[in-house]
C-alpha cells in the first residue's frame, strides 16, 4: 500500500472510529441517564443509586489487570468487536426481560456488571490500537475528535433522556441502546487495527497471564511518570466519587430539579468538553501535559466546592438551574485538560506491546478505590449534610495534588518522558 492509500485509509479509520464512538456513546448515555433516574424515582435512596455505580466499577476493576494481558496477547480487533457484540446481546436480553417480566433492580445490577466488563475490554482494545489505526501525527487530533464525539453524545443524550423519561417506557430506552450498539459493531468490523502498527513481539504468547501482567507492572515501575499518575489517580478518583454519587442525588432528591432541567445541566458538562476538545483539535500539543493535567485537577476540586453553594444558600429554582449549568460546563472543560494531554503523552511514550497492560493497570489503580468510595459516599449522603461532603472532598483533593504533584516530583516526572525505551529493556529483562 503506497503512502497516499495509507493516508486515505487512516482518514477513513479516523472518521469511522469517531462515528462508532458517537453512536455507541449516545445509546449508552441515553440508557444510563434513564436507568439512573429510574432507580432514584423507584427507591428515592442514594444507596440504591450507589450500588448501580458500584456494579459499573467493581467488575471492571477486578478483571482489568488480566484484560490488559489478553489485549496484548491476542488480536485487538477481535477483542473490541466481541466485547461490543456481548454488549448488544446483554441489552437485548434486558429488553426481553423487561417486556416479559418487568424491570427489577437485580436485573439492572446484573446487566450493569456485564456492561462494565465489556465496555472495559472494548475501550482499552481501541485505546491500545490507536497508533495502529491512525498515523502518529494525528494522535492528538484523533483523541480530540473522539472526545468531541463523546461530548456531542453527552449533550444530546441527557436532553433526549430528560424529554422522554416519564413519557415512554424503559423498553424504548433499551431499544435505542440496542440499535446503537449493533451499528457500532458493524462500523468497527470495517477497520484495520494494525494499519500503522509495527510487528509486535510475540514472546508474551509463551508467558502465562500472570507472567505477562508481571512484565507490565515491571514496565510501569521503571517509569516515574506512570507511577506518579497512578498514585494521583488512585486518590483523586476515590475523592471525586463524592461528586459522582452526590450530584444526581442532590439535584433530584434534595433540590427537586425537573428531569428536563437535569438533562440540560448534565448536557452542559458535555458542551464544555466539546468546546475545549475543538480547541485542542485545532491547537498545538502541550509541551508539559502532566502540568496541564495537574492544573485541571485543582480546578475541578474548586468546582466541587462550588457545587455546594446552592445547598448552603437559598436560591430560586431558576438561579440553581443556571448556576449548575455553569458549574457543569466548567467541569467539562477541566475534564479535557486532565485527560487529553495525558492520553497523547501515553500513546507516544508507551511501547506498543505493553499498551494493553499499562492502560488497564492505570485504569485498575484509578478505579481501585472507587467501589469503596461509592459505598462510603452513598451511605454518607443519606446521613451527612451534602454540602459538608462536597466541601471536605474538594479540600482533600487540593491537598493531595499539592503534595503528590509538588514541583520536585513534576520535574522528575517530566524528565522521565524520554526513558520509555529504557523502561522497556528493563521490564523485558525481568
Amino acid at each position: 500500500m503506497d503512502e497516499n492509500q495509507l493516508q486515505k485509509r487512516a482518514t477513513y479509520h479516523l472518521w469511522t472510529f469517531v462515528s462508532s464512538k458517537l453512536i455507541a456513546t449516545a445509546g449508552s448515555q441515553i440508557y444510563t441517564f434513564a436507568i439512573s433516574l429510574y432507580i432514584l424515582h423507584l427507591t428515592g435512596s442514594s444507596m440504591s443509586f450507589a450500588v448501580n455505580i458500584l456494579c459499573n466499577i467493581l467488575p471492571r476493576t477486578i478483571v482489568a489487570p488480566f484484560a490488559g494481558s489478553i489485549i496484548d496477547r491476542y488480536p485487538r480487533k477481535i477483542i473490541a468487536i466481541t466485547a461490543q457484540t456481548v454488549t448488544t446481546i446483554s441489552i437485548g436480553a434486558l429488553l426481553l426481560y423487561s417486556i416479559t417480566m418487568g424491570l427489577s433492580l437485580l436485573a439492572i445490577y446484573t446487566t450493569s456488571c456485564i456492561l462494565s466488563i465489556t465496555s472495559m475490554f472494548a475501550s482499552n482494545a481501541f485505546t491500545s490500537s490507536l497508533t495502529g489505526l491512525i498515523d502518529e501525527t494525528r494522535i492528538q487530533k484523533a483523541s480530540s475528535l473522539n472526545q468531541i464525539a463523546i461530548s456531542i453524545a453527552q449533550i444530546a443524550s441527557p436532553a433526549i433522556g430528560g424529554i422522554l423519561f416519564g413519557l415512554v417506557s424503559m423498553s424504548v430506552f433499551l431499544t435505542i441502546y440496542l440499535i446503537a450498539s449493533l451499528m457500532a459493531v458493524i462500523l468497527d468490523s470495517t477497520m484495520n487495527f494494525t494499519l500503522f502498527e509495527k510487528e509486535r513481539e510475540h514472546q508474551e504468547k509463551k508467558e502465562s497471564v500472570f507472567e505477562s501482567l508481571k512484565g507490565g507492572i515491571s514496565y510501569v515501575n521503571h517509569q516515574p511518570l506512570l507511577k506518579v499518575m497512578i498514585i494521583l489517580c488512585l486518590i483523586v478518583n476515590f475523592i471525586f466519587t463524592a461528586f459522582n454519587v452526590g450530584f444526581p442525588f442532590i439535584v433530584n432528591t434534595k433540590l427537586h430539579m425537573p428531569s428536563i432541567q437535569f438533562g440540560i445541566v448534565e448536557g452542559a458538562f458535555a458542551v464544555g468538553t466539546l468546546l475545549l476538545s475543538v480547541y485542542l483539535t485545532l491547537g498545538k500539543e502541550f509541551k508539559h501535559p502532566f502540568s496541564v493535567s495537574k492544573r485541571g485537577i485543582l480546578s475541578s476540586s474548586l468546582l466541587m466546592i462550588a457545587a455546594a453553594v446552592p445547598i448552603i444558600i437559598s436560591l430560586s429554582p431558576t438561579t440553581i438551574f443556571i448556576y449548575y449549568m455553569v458549574v457543569m460546563f466548567l467541569f467539562g472543560a477541566t475534564n479535557i485538560l486532565i485527560n487529553i494531554p495525558i492520553m497523547v503523552l501515553l500513546q507516544k511514550q508507551i511501547a506498543n506491546e505493553y499498551k494493553g497492560r499499562v492502560f488497564t493497570i492505570i485504569e485498575t489503580f484509578a478505579m481501585a478505590m472507587m467501589p469503596i468510595g461509592t459505598l462510603l459516599f452513598g451511605f454518607l449522603y443519606d446521613y451527612v449534610p451534602a454540602q459538608w461532603i462536597l466541601l471536605i472532598s474538594g479540600c482533600l483533593t487540593i491537598i493531595s495534588v499539592l503534595i503528590l504533584a509538588r514541583p520536585s516530583v513534576m520535574e522528575k516526572a517530566n524528565a522521565s518522558k524520554s526513558n520509555a525505551s529504557i523502561a522497556k529493556e528493563k521490564a523485558t529483562s525481568v
